[in-house]
C-alpha cells in the first residue's frame, strides 16, 4: 500500500505529517511522492485564515479528481476547529482531528474493510497530555524539526488556534532528549525546535524553553539549533542571558508582533506593548552578534484606523526587521474579533498590505546589505542550478554560492559579496 502526504500550514504541521507518515510506514505502508499513484492520500490541514480553509477544499477536490479510487484522509486543524464544516467535505473518506492521531491507522484499516465513511473528531480535553510523536528521519537531509509544544492559552481576539489545538502541552524532557539523540545519530546538522506557542514550553511540566534549547545543543554532532516563532513577552533579560550561553543557538529570532500600534495590540488581546517589544529586540541584539529579527504583521484588524496603521508602519521601519510576513486580517468564526462591528473593507486591507510589504522589503534589503563583507558559516541545502548551491547562514540569511564540488549538507565558510532582493551572493573561502 502506497501513501502520500500533503501538508498545508506551519512547521508544526510538517513535523506531524512526518510523524504520521512514519507511523504508516512502520505498519507496512510505502511512502510515495505521487498523489496519482497512492492508495492513501493524507491531507494535513491548516485553518489559520479563511484562505487556509479555501486551500483545504481545493486540495481535497484535486486529490479526489486525480485519484478517484484512493482513500482520502483529511486531518489537522481545520476539522478540529470546524468539525461540522469538515464533515460536509465529502471528498474526504476519513475525517480526523488533531487530538487523536493514534486513530489514523485503525481508521484507515476500518475504512478499507467496510468502505463506510468515517468522521472521527475528538474534542480537546483540558487535562490531555502531550501527544507522543517522534520523527528521526525527514525528507530534508540537513535540518530536522522537532515539535516540543502544542496548544495555546493566550486567546488573542483574532485567533482560532486555541480551539484547533487546545491548551498548552509540552514534550517531556527525557522524551525530547531521546528524540534529539536519534536525530543526531542520523546525521542532521541543524535542529529546529517548533511549537504552536513555543515560548510556553514547560509551563505545564515545571520546565522552561531554555531547558529544551540546552538539551538540543548537548549532542556534539549537532552544530546548530534554531527556534521557531516566539511570543516576545517571554523573553526577559534573564532568559535572553541564559539562551546566549548556548553557542550553538542561531542568532535568528522570529518574534510575533502583529501590530506596531499599542491601541491595536490591546484590541488584539496581545500581552505586550511596543515599548516592551522594542526593549526585547534591543536586548537580543546586544546578546547575539548580528542577530536577525523577523516577524509577522497583520493589517486591517477591526477598528484599525489610518492613524493606527501609520503607527504600525513606522514601528516596522524603526525595528528594521530582516524579514516580515505581512497578512490581512481574516475573520474566524468563534473568535472575539469576528463579531466586531468595525470591520475594515478589503480594498483598504489590500492597500495597507502593499504599503507594509514595500516598507519591510526595504528593511530586508538594508539587513542583507549589512551582511556584505562578512565571512559566515553556511549550511548548504540544495543545488538550485548547475554548480550553484543554496544555503543559510547562522542568522538565516539565504545565500547562493558557486562551486565545482557538491556542497549539499556541508557547513562551509563563505564571504558574502553581494546583496540581491531575495538572497545574498557568497564566495567559498579557501
Amino acid at each position: 500500500m502506497k501513501v502520500s502526504v500533503i501538508t498545508l500550514g506551519c512547521k508544526v504541521n510538517q513535523y506531524e505529517s512526518q510523524a504520521m507518515l512514519s507511523q504508516l510506514v512502520t505498519a507496512g505502508f510505502t511512502a510515495c511522492d505521487s498523489e496519482e499513484e497512492s492508495d492513501v492520500v493524507l491531507i494535513n490541514s491548516c485553518t489559520v485564515t479563511a484562505m487556509s480553509d479555501h486551500k483545504v477544499r481545493q486540495t481535497l477536490h484535486r486529490a479526489r479528481r486525480k485519484n478517484p479510487t484512493a482513500v482520502v484522509v483529511l486531518t489537522g486543524c481545520m476539522p478540529q476547529a470546524f468539525p461540522e464544516a469538515a464533515e460536509g467535505l465529502h471528498d474526504a473518506d476519513i475525517v480526523l482531528g488533531n487530538s487523536n492521531r493514534s486513530s489514523l491507522l485503525p481508521d484507515i484499516l476500518k475504512y478499507q474493510s467496510s468502505r463506510q465513511r468515517i468522521v472521527d473528531i475528538v474534542p480537546h480535553e483540558k487535562k490531555t497530555g502531550f501527544e507522543s510523536l517522534s520523527v528521526n528521519n525527514f525528507f530534508e537531509r540537513t535540518r530536522a524539526f522537532i515539535k516540543i509544544e502544542d496548544g495555546c492559552n493566550r486567546f488573542c481576539s483574532y485567533c482560532i488556534i486555541p480551539y484547533a489545538r487546545g491548551r498548552v502541552r509540552s514534550k517531556p524532557i527525557e522524551e525530547l532528549k531521546n528524540e534529539i539523540r536519534e536525530i543526531a545519530a542520523n546525521g542532521y546538522r541543524e535542529i529546529v525546535l517548533t511549537g504552536i506557542n513555543l515560548s510556553a514550553y514547560g509551563q505545564d511540566i515545571g520546565l522552561h524553553l531554555c531547558d529544551a534549547v540546552e538539551a538540543a545543543c548537548a549532542p556534539d554532532s549537532v552544530e546548530r539549533v534554531r527556534l521557531g516563532s516566539l511570543e516576545p513577552e517571554q523573553l526577559s533579560e534573564p532568559v535572553i542571558a541564559r539562551l546566549s550561553r548556548q553557542k550553538k543557538l542561531c542568532p535568528q529570532f522570529h518574534l510575533s508582533l502583529q501590530s506596531g500600534c499599542d491601541e491595536t495590540l490591546r484590541r488584539m488581546n496581545r500581552h505586550y506593548d511596543t515599548q516592551e517589544y522594542r526593549t526585547i529586540v534591543k536586548n537580543l541584539r546586544a546578546a547575539f552578534t548580528n542577530a536577525a529579527i523577523t516577524t509577522d504583521m497583520m493589517v486591517g484588524f477591526p477598528g484599525e484606523t489610518e492613524e493606527e496603521f501609520q503607527k504600525s508602519l513606522a514601528f516596522a521601519k524603526e525595528i528594521g526587521f530582516a524579514k516580515v510576513h505581512v497578512f490581512a486580517y481574516s475573520r474566524r468564526p468563534g473568535t472575539a474579533a469576528n463579531d466586531s462591528p468595525d470591520q475594515v473593507v478589503q480594498a483598504v486591507k489590500e492597500q495597507r498590505s502593499h504599503l507594509l510589504i514595500e516598507a519591510t522589503q526595504e528593511t530586508k534589503q538594508a539587513f542583507f546589505q549589512k551582511q556584505v563583507g562578512l565571512t559566515e558559516s553556511i549550511l548548504f541545502e540544495r543545488e538550485c542550478a548547475k554548480g550553484v548551491y543554496e544555503g543559510y547562514t547562522n542568522n538565516y540569511t539565504p545565500v547562493k554560492a558557486s562551486s565545482g564540488k557538491n556542497l549539499c549538507g556541508q557547513i562551509i565558510s563563505a564571504r558574502i559579496t553581494e546583496a540581491l532582493s531575495d538572497f545574498c551572493i557568497a564566495e567559498i573561502c579557501g
